[in-house]
């Protein structure tokens, strides 16, 4: 039996692809996707998260996200990104959201189950030719650029994602599969 190992984004031009088709069909998806890409949460993380955990009472960003994990039960604290705020400020009031509101909510009430978030970004991930793809690749490819731009210091990036080895993270993040691929170019005989 193949187990498939889901996989991060590794190209920057299908990630754009893969957000510009998910805003053209749903933009609560797209933002469930950048979110994922830019904070590295879990989507078991991201989907409770409520407008008032963004925003205080003045419409203002908070200055961090906090929250506790569910899987580690650990409190996490993330500064968001520019781009994520324009894309949060935008989708809060195109939606109409008030603070007590969920982010991410089911037309059922309540906020979007994982499920029905996997089947949205597989499918659009399948249109866009990505393969390996889960909601598990949001927190990779966050993981992945983020070693890659930060000059390869895995060592935050493991404890981000409270790894304990430095080689669970770059397994994690797909840096082992890409050193496999170079050395199977390298030796042509």
């Amino acid at each position: 039996m193949i187990i498939m190992t889901v996989e991060p984004i590794r190209e920057k031009a299908k990630i754009k692809q893969l957000y510009q088709y998910l805003n053209g069909s749903d933009p609560k998806y797209a933002l469930i996707f950048k979110f994922g890409i830019n904070t590295g949460l879990r989507i078991s993380d991201i989907i409770p998260i409520k407008v008032n955990d963004i925003f205080n009472e003045k419409w203002q960003f908070r200055e961090y996200l906090i929250l506790n994990e569910k899987k580690t039960a650990k409190e996490k604290k993330i500064k968001l990104n520019e781009t994520l705020r324009k894309c949060l400020d935008n989708y809060v009031k195109t939606q109409h959201l008030a603070l007590e509101d969920y982010l991410f909510q089911s037309q059922k009430g309540g906020y979007l189950g994982r499920i029905q978030i996997y089947r949205v970004l597989k499918e659009a991930a399948t249109v866009m030719g990505i393969e390996n793809f889960g909601t598990h690749s949001l927190r990779k490819t966050w993981g992945y650029w983020t070693y890659k731009i930060s000059k390869y210091n895995v060592g935050l990036i493991m404890d981000t994602f409270n790894h304990s080895s430095p080689s669970i993270t770059l397994r994690y993040i797909g840096i082992n599969q890409d050193q496999k691929d170079e050395l199977y170019s390298i030796v042509q005989l």
